[in-house]
């Protein structure tokens, strides 16, 4: 059996650059509906398709038959046992298991995906193997949208086009059709398999059952040489080198060429970040999470600042800035690009200013590393900020606007407009409509940027960072408001204990508090919300408070800001802790012990390699939510880049005592 961490129903990730993946378990069953090995966004980065769900693989030999894999069939069956033969799972430089057989066999299994292209190249390497043994193994095919299910049905196609080692299956024409290649046999024997159940999705109250389609089956004679396979979505048409030649040659090219690219990175950490960022049309963007969003405007600007300003792909960010400039419309930018062609979403107040912080943040460190930006990047991304600022102030949609005092107001009734964002229906769980704390944070942070190019908004942000200090303090609790002025109601205030009022002391480039009242709100996050996989998004006993992410749709959505555990906030929390506790060695050294040491072991135990979205709010604080999330990546890569700062800026003092120590 598996010997070594992960567990098996932890789960992997690849993602091929353009918006499409491949995930599944350590155990190989499919538990969610986004489980798959060929899932390639048909429209980039969105419209991910589900072409290739799974495999059944067989090891056959003269003395017996032994599954290499395991599935899990309605009402709770599985079949086959395949991890009964399971030694190992390894997620570096990409998913590998190893089977260890009676007789001494041993099975290496690979998978990975190329970068750039829509494509996964399978590899299977037996040893201690008698001849005449042969690897067998089915693709279970769908077609369908990745947040759908397959059912068995009349329309699907079973022919297959091709010979020798290239053949192609194209279940329906909307879709791309399959392509493989492999040094195989193939035996053309149509089946449906029916009632897969998905476990995750039962348990998130959805429809949980699944039939798919099986057109043959590719056996190899593994004593001869590697089993190689590389499935594509319409081919790979221009990749030099691909449309021609042996399928095993072209499997090592592909190897080899991914493999360097993978260890050109500073850490596995960096290379998981880089999965989030791929193309947007002559640009790029960043997927929010696996399995199932695309680029939402929040989380790409988050996420930006530690996937590539901490990173130093400083290139890739101003891709991105740039790309999203032009989507400014009335000052705002969209929070998130539908799936569908429909309108973009704007109904976000914090995006815009997101964007602004990442703008400034990537200025200044292309000026740190000492590189020019283009006057034609600097005029466009200057341009969308000077929108920003001009629309916020002069008023746009869903009420935002700054206000008399310098505050920026914001919210109407039954929009969601901060990052607090869950809705069911007509009810919006967490309105907050009003003026939030941390979009004040972000307003006055912007201004303050604003002023740099422009002396118009320096007195704007002295008032409203006067109001600020004036307004949001809360003496009863000695902490910060989360909503001042509810509801446009002049004083009336909203004193939830939540992590939002962090940004006043960490996470953005100017903090707004310093001194005992930073202290204090840093000791009172501490205190309410902090768990080690960050910090609550309310404190416990307050009124909705959820211990738990659990149960259908409604009621995980009305617990979704209601204490659940954000690992994204660990980044402004620490940065905050270490600020008001003086940012020592010492300090920074327990920073790192006592707040990030736990969310590093985090990769090991769900989204392998990567940070869950979420957590429960009450222990063992159960990860949840999307598995791989690139905000939660890119803030603890972001904090760790802050660390190491502080901790070189405090090397001459660390020496300077050493020295006087021994002296």
């Amino acid at each position: 059996m598996l010997s070594a961490a992960p567990r098996l129903d932890a789960e992997w990730l690849e993602a091929d650059g353009l918006g499409g993946f491949a995930s599944g378990t350590v155990g190989g069953w499919r538990t969610r509906r986004y489980h798959g090995l060929l899932i390639p966004a048909v429209t980039p980065p969105s419209g991910r398709a589900l072409l290739v769900a799974g495999l059944e693989v067989y090891l056959e030999t003269p003395t017996g038959r032994f599954p290499l894999c395991a599935h899990r069939f309605a009402p709770d069956v599985t079949a086959p046992e395949g991890t009964t033969y399971l030694a190992s799972f390894e997620p570096e430089p990409w998913p590998t298991w190893i089977w260890s057989l009676p007789g001494g066999i041993r099975v290496a299994h690979e998978l990975f995906l190329p970068h750039g292209m829509p494509a996964t190249v399978l590899r299977w390497r037996v040893s201690g193997a008698p001849k005449g043994t042969r690897l067998s193994v089915r693709p279970f095919l769908a077609g369908r949208d990745s947040h759908a299910l397959h059912y068995e049905n009349p329309d699907f196609r079973f022919e297959v086009m091709g010979e020798g080692e290239r053949r192609a299956w194209q279940p329906y024409a909307a879709l791309p059709a399959v392509h493989s290649l492999a040094n195989a046999d193939y035996l053309h024997e149509p089946h449906w398999y029916r009632h897969f159940l998905l476990e995750e999705e039962r348990a998130r109250g959805f429809d949980h059952l699944e039939d798919l389609a099986t057109p043959g089956a590719l056996t190899w004679d593994v004593t001869s040489e590697d089993a190689v396979w590389v499935l594509s979505a319409g081919g790979l048409p221009g990749t030099e080198g691909l449309q021609t030649g042996k399928a095993l040659t072209i499997a090592n090219r592909l190897r080899d060429r991914e493999l360097r690219r993978r260890q050109s990175f500073a850490s596995p950490l960096h290379r998981a970040g880089d999965a989030y960022i791929v193309e947007r049309g002559a640009g790029k963007t960043i997927i929010a999470g696996y399995p199932w969003f695309t680029d939402w405007g929040r989380d790409t600007f988050i996420a930006l600042r530690g996937l590539c300003l901490a990173a130093g792909r400083l290139d890739d960010a101003r891709d991105i800035l740039v790309e999203w400039a032009g989507a400014v419309s009335e000052g705002m930018l969209p929070n998130r690009f539908v799936e569908q062609g429909d309108a973009p979403e704007f109904n976000a107040v914090d995006a815009s200013l997101w964007y602004v912080i990442a703008v400034h943040e990537f200025m200044e460190g292309m000026a740190a590393a000492k590189r020019r930006i283009s006057p034609a990047h600097r005029a466009r991304l200057c341009s969308a900020v000077d929108a920003i600022l001009d629309g916020y102030v002069r008023g746009t949609r869903f009420g935002i606007r700054m206000d008399e005092d310098g505050l920026l107001s914001a919210g109407v009734a039954g929009v969601q407009v901060t990052w607090m964002d869950a809705r069911i229906g007509d009810w919006v769980v967490t309105p907050r409509i009003g003026k939030p704390v941390e979009v004040q944070a972000l307003w006055l942070n912007v201004l303050r940027i604003g002023a740099q190019r422009d002396d118009r908004w320096a007195g704007l942000h002295d008032r409203g960072i006067a109001s600020f200090r004036r307004r949001f303090w809360n003496e009863s609790a000695q902490c910060l408001y989360d909503v001042i002025d509810c509801d446009h109601i002049p004083g009336a205030v909203d004193a939830s204990i939540r992590p939002n009022q962090l940004f006043a002391v960490g996470g953005l480039p100017f903090p707004l508090l310093e001194g005992s009242r930073a202290r204090q709100i840093v000791d009172r996050v501490e205190a309410d919300l902090w768990t080690p996989l960050g910090p609550r998004s309310l404190a416990p006993g307050s009124v909705g408070y959820a211990p738990h992410y659990v149960g259908g749709p409604r009621e995980r959505d009305g617990a979704y800001h209601q204490g659940t555990v954000w690992p994204w906030l660990t980044g402004p929390f620490i940065e905050a802790w270490v600020r008001v506790h003086g940012a020592g060695a010492e300090v920074v050294s327990s920073a790192r012990y006592r707040f990030l040491a736990p969310l590093l072991e985090h990769l090991d135990q769900a989204g392998l390699g990567h940070v869950s979205e979420i957590a429960d709010a009450d222990a063992p604080h159960t990860p949840a939510g999307c598995p791989f999330q690139a905000w939660s990546v890119g803030e603890l890569l972001r904090i760790d880049r802050i660390l190491c700062a502080a901790e070189s800026a405090d090397t001459p003092t660390r020496q300077a005592a050493a020295q006087g120590h021994s002296a």
